[in-house]
C-alpha cells in the first residue's frame, strides 16, 4: 500500500487560548459608605446629613485611614412625595443622599472602619471588595503560566496530527482580570453593639489570556529552545 508524504516545505498553524491564574492575598479593601436623610425642609436634610457625614469621616479617619483614600462619590437631593389613591402627589418633605468611597490600605482596621462609620450614623455599607495593590508581578507570573500551557497544548495536538512546532507567529494577550478567590465574609457581616464586625479578605486571583499561534511543519517535532520571558 502506497503512503503519502507531506513535502518537506509544508508549515500549518496551531491556534491555542489559554489562561494563566496566579493566586495572591489581597493587601487592599474598596467600600462604599453613606448616608440617607429624609426631613421636611432641604435646609433641615441638608444639615443633619452634613452632621452625620463630618461624624463617619471622623470614624473613618480615626481607623488609619488618609484623606486622599477618601472621596465623595455621590451627593443627590430627591423629594418625597405621599401617593394615595385618588389623589394628586403631596410634597412631604426631601431626602439627601451622600456617599464615600473608602479605600483601606490595612485591613486589619476594615473592621475598624466598618463599625466606626455604623456607629457614627451611616446608613449604607455596600460594595467591599479585595484586591491587590500592586499586580505587576502576579500578573507576570499569570503571563508566563498561560503561555506555557499554552505550549503544552500545542505540542501535544502537533504530536496527535503528526506535525512538529517550528516556531511562534503570533501571542495576543486577551487582558488580565481580577477577582476573589474565593469570597471573603464581606457579604454576611453582622452588627452587634459589644462585637466588632469581623472581615475576611479570603484570596484574589490573578488572570490573563492569551491566544498563541504555532508555525508547523512536517520536519520538526519540538520548539527550540525559548528565551526566558522578562
Amino acid at each position: 500500500m502506497s503512503q503519502t508524504e507531506l513535502p518537506t516545505d509544508h508549515t500549518g498553524t496551531i491556534v491555542v487560548t489559554t489562561t494563566g491564574r496566579v493566586a495572591v492575598q489581597p493587601d487592599v479593601a474598596d467600600l462604599r459608605l453613606g448616608v440617607s436623610i429624609s426631613r421636611e425642609t432641604v435646609a433641615e436634610a441638608r444639615s443633619e446629613a452634613a452632621t452625620t457625614m463630618t461624624a463617619i469621616l471622623g470614624a473613618i479617619r480615626a481607623a488609619g485611614v488618609r484623606d486622599l483614600d477618601i472621596r465623595t462619590s455621590m451627593l443627590g437631593l430627591q423629594p418625597r412625595y405621599d401617593y394615595r389613591e385618588g389623589k394628586p402627589p403631596r410634597l412631604v418633605g426631601y431626602e439627601l443622599s451622600t456617599t464615600v468611597e473608602v479605600t483601606v490600605r490595612d485591613l486589619g482596621r476594615v473592621g475598624d472602619v466598618v463599625d466606626g462609620s455604623l456607629h457614627a450614623g451611616a446608613t449604607s455599607l455596600d460594595g467591599l471588595s479585595f484586591r491587590l495593590d500592586d499586580p505587576t508581578e502576579p500578573e507576570r507570573a499569570a503571563r508566563v503560566a498561560a503561555v506555557t500551557e499554552a505550549r503544552a497544548r500545542a505540542e501535544i495536538l502537533a504530536a496527535a496530527a503528526g506535525v512538529g512546532i517550528t516556531g511562534v507567529l503570533e501571542i495576543v494577550e486577551g487582558g488580565g482580570s481580577t477577582m476573589p478567590f474565593p469570597r471573603g465574609k464581606a457579604e454576611r457581616m453582622m452588627m452587634a453593639a459589644d462585637v466588632a464586625t469581623p472581615v475576611e479578605s479570603g484570596s484574589t486571583e490573578i488572570a490573563v489570556t492569551v491566544t498563541v499561534t504555532f508555525r508547523t511543519g512536517a520536519g520538526a517535532h519540538h520548539l527550540p529552545a525559548r528565551p526566558p520571558l522578562v
